[in-house]
């Protein structure tokens, strides 16, 4: 997708404006805008949230997307109005659009917003679908507007390409992506990015007392793997470690799903995608903060040699684990990659993990849980969040009673609680596995990285929710 300034306003094959709601509209030439005031004064498009009217024109197409109040309007809506209107544009067969953006200058970050939605509007994971003889793809790889800035636009599309890369992967299938496979993509991303690249097998896993991942990845043919990159700048200004979990299908072991939980597990390595993604858009953003990615893959199946309800699991960092759920192994694989990244002595580290369905009852399926053990870390990362549209709710860390439920008869800890509180107690589980000087963030993203219904900048499938808002923090560190 390119996308370019003009000086002149033209049209090409069509032509997209935002409008607010009660808002008379005065900008590109008269007759777009008496256009424009015809259809508001009969009420066929009054600026309405959400609202979108195609209106074929002698030359190409106007295309009209509403954006409500100006006064209750956020970044957020403007970028997903944005991905609305040029997804209609590209699947109505339009190669160029001119975005009129005059009319929302006074937002920051406008043009960040419009090369992220450039990118985004135009993914959709079909590559197995078979396509008839008359089908045509998205169209749409020219964009023109009149407010641009290289570097805002030259950022978004970045940031939005780093997440397609991991949404692509995450929407794959277990047949398609193992921890094997897994470990072959980032060792291909390492080799077109120069990053430092470290993959263990079982064998060496279970060398570097790593029993948790082990223990998840033994019931599987599929055995699993350890990936390590790091992206180090000549003289970063920190050290972040983020953190993915790799759970490449999840049946939930001998603790089996019900077959309607068990659709959309492929989906359960999305943690572990997010962090190639965010490994990719720092090195191509040229950040100068040093980035360690951190997987740990597996496929959590039944079998014979499956580990069992009732067996206990040595976890990296020495602690002894009583598995009372195999069906709770997310936190498992995490415990031993959270020790390896505490070890690198990072400045901070952030997890991300399709971990509960409990935040996703809690929370529902726009926002993500966000706990922490250090406010500023948690601040900017919330910060971060609004400018990336991706909507996070700091979760408690504390919690007497659900801390002590985590303690065994038998071992160190307990791998899973009752019902009540599940996302709380699986932070609190991990943070066992923090060195307790690391500024540390966890992002519980179960309820919110399955798309089941297109909306803004997301089609169906996986969102990989979480690179943009790691990629906005990480360029905000100085």
């Amino acid at each position: 997708m390119q996308i370019k300034r003009v000086e002149d306003i033209y049209l090409p094959d069509s032509l997209l404006v935002l409008l607010f709601e009660d808002e008379n509209f005065s900008g590109i030439n008269n007759e777009i805008c008496e256009i424009i005031e015809t259809l508001k004064s009969r009420k066929d498009f009054t600026g309405k949230k959400g609202s979108l009217l195609r209106v074929p024109l002698i030359q190409g197409n106007l295309y009209l997307v509403g954006l409500g109040k100006r006064e209750d309007c956020k970044l957020n809506l403007i970028r997903d109005s944005l991905a609305k209107g040029l997804r209609n544009i590209g699947r109505n067969h339009n190669k160029s659009a001119f975005v009129y953006l005059e009319n929302l200058k006074n937002f920051d970050s406008l043009c960040v917003a419009l090369g992220e939605a450039a990118i985004l509007c135009a993914y959709s994971f079909d590559k197995y679908k078979t396509k008839d003889e008359d089908y045509e793809a998205f169209s749409l790889n020219e964009i023109y507007t009149d407010i641009y800035d290289d570097k805002e636009i030259s950022q978004g599309v970045k940031f939005a390409e780093s997440q397609v890369y991991s949404r692509e992967l995450a929407n794959e299938p277990g047949c398609v992506i193992t921890p094997e496979k897994l470990a072959e993509h980032a060792r291909e991303l390492a080799g077109k990015l120069n990053l430092e690249c470290e993959i263990w097998d079982e064998n060496k896993i279970k060398s570097e007392k790593m029993g948790a991942l082990l223990a998840v990845g033994i019931g599987s043919k599929n055995p699993p793997r350890f990936i390590h990159l790091a992206y180090k700048p000549a003289n970063p200004v920190k050290k972040i470690a983020i953190v993915g979990k790799g759970i490449t299908f999840d049946s939930g072991g001998l603790n089996i799903k019900p077959d309607q939980f068990m659709l959309t597990m492929k989906g359960d390595k999305t943690g572990a995608c997010n962090v190639l993604g965010i490994l990719k858009g720092a090195a191509e953003l040229n950040l100068n903060v040093e980035v360690h990615g951190i997987i740990a893959a597996a496929e959590n199946m039944p079998s014979g040699s499956a580990y069992k309800p009732d067996d206990i699991i040595r976890a990296r960092n020495g602690k002894t684990i009583e598995i009372n759920n195999t069906d709770a192994e997310g936190r498992l694989v995490l415990a031993d990659a959270l020790c390896f990244a505490s070890e690198l002595k990072p400045d901070a580290i952030i997890d991300m993990a399709t971990l509960t369905g409990a935040c996703a009852v809690a929370l529902g399926k726009n926002r993500a849980g966000l706990f922490a053990n250090n406010d500023e870390l948690a601040d900017k990362l919330l910060d971060s969040s609004t400018k990336s549209g991706e909507s996070y709710w700091r979760m408690p860390l504390e919690d007497e009673i659900i801390s002590e439920s985590l303690k065994s008869p038998f071992a160190d800890l307990v791998n899973c609680g009752e019902r009540y509180g599940g996302a709380i107690f699986a932070a609190l589980f991990l943070k066992e596995f923090i060195s307790n000087n690391i500024a540390w963030a966890h992002m519980d993203i179960a309820g919110v990285d399955f798309i089941d219904k297109e909306r803004g900048i997301y089609s169906k499938g996986a969102s990989s929710f979480g690179v943009r808002t790691c990629l906005n923090y990480l360029c905000g560190i100085n």
